[in-house]
């Protein structure tokens, strides 16, 4: 009877040790995948460290296509000027997370990391802007502080007027375009960042009017007086909305102050932004 109890307690440890050595390197890939589905891009490629079913796991085609936008095949043709299918998901994800330039490298595209969001920006070049040409006027002037590399900046003007327009196949979904402006010229000295204010003026005399119109029908307008000297501001021009029956949009976007009693100078012009409307408050609080 003895000998029984003992070959009992036996095999319990036995089975208690195989218990003991169940991991997570025993999940099925498959489960792991799913579970994927639901998690952001950055906690999936954290979890991918974790053993080599995670990362095979993390490879899987299926888990990258549910956070690519709904438009990534025409991204990857307009912009990596790739055929879709000769990548996989996930370095597809990887490559338009990385601001991609296009039409002569004045404008950018890229997707939120955290979100697979649709993102743009219009550097200032590639927008029309009233006496551009005139040295008098206006000058683009290098800097580090734009993503463009350049800025255009006015001296002083009676005429204030910047017009930009992009055509392009945006995700449905709500939008939020913003200018990004600075009053005075920045620079820097023994290598440290200063800032040149003497030309700052007229600003505060009247606001600068934006406006914001699409091919779909969407039409905004606002006022605004520029503040913040030194600092780059995003000055927010409106919204607008895209559904699945648009599938390419034209929107316009300008900043106007043609009041010409008085002279207005000291702007830097860097770009526009195109953002999901969500990111609003929690980047530009």
């Amino acid at each position: 009877m003895g000998a029984g109890v003992s070959s009992d307690l036996d095999a319990q440890k036995g089975t208690t040790n195989f218990q003991l050595k169940t991991g997570l390197n025993d999940v099925p890939e498959s489960c792991i995948s799913s579970i994927f589905m639901y998690l952001d891009p950055p906690e999936i490629c954290k979890l991918a460290r974790l053993n080599k079913a995670f990362r095979g796991a993390s490879l899987a085609d299926f888990v990258w296509e549910t956070k690519l936008p709904s438009n990534y095949r025409c991204l990857v043709e307009k912009v990596l000027g790739r055929n879709p299918d000769s990548l996989c998901k996930k370095e597809t994800f990887a490559r338009l997370c990385t601001p991609n330039r296009f039409d002569g490298g004045n404008k950018e595209v890229w997707l939120d990391k955290n979100s697979g969001k649709l993102c743009l920006s219009v550097s200032a070049k590639a927008m029309k802007i009233t006496g551009i040409d005139d040295r008098r006027y206006w000058n683009h002037i290098p800097t580090e502080e734009s993503r463009f590399e350049t800025v255009a900046y006015l001296q002083q003007i009676w005429w204030f007027e910047v017009v930009g327009e992009l055509e392009f196949e945006f995700p449905p979904g709500s939008y939020s375009v913003f200018f990004r402006l600075h009053l005075g010229k920045p620079s820097k000295r023994f290598g440290r960042r200063v800032c040149n204010l003497d030309q700052v003026h007229g600003w505060n005399t009247k606001p600068v009017r934006f406006q914001l119109s699409t091919s779909t029908g969407h039409q905004i307008s606002s006022e605004c007086y520029l503040y913040k000297p030194g600092n780059w501001v995003h000055y927010h021009a409106g919204d607008f909305v895209i559904d699945d029956s648009n599938p390419t949009t034209k929107i316009k976007f300008s900043m106007m102050q043609i009041d010409c009693t008085h002279t207005k100078g000291g702007l830097c012009v860097d770009s526009v932004f195109i953002y999901p409307s969500e990111f609003r408050q929690i980047r530009f609080k």
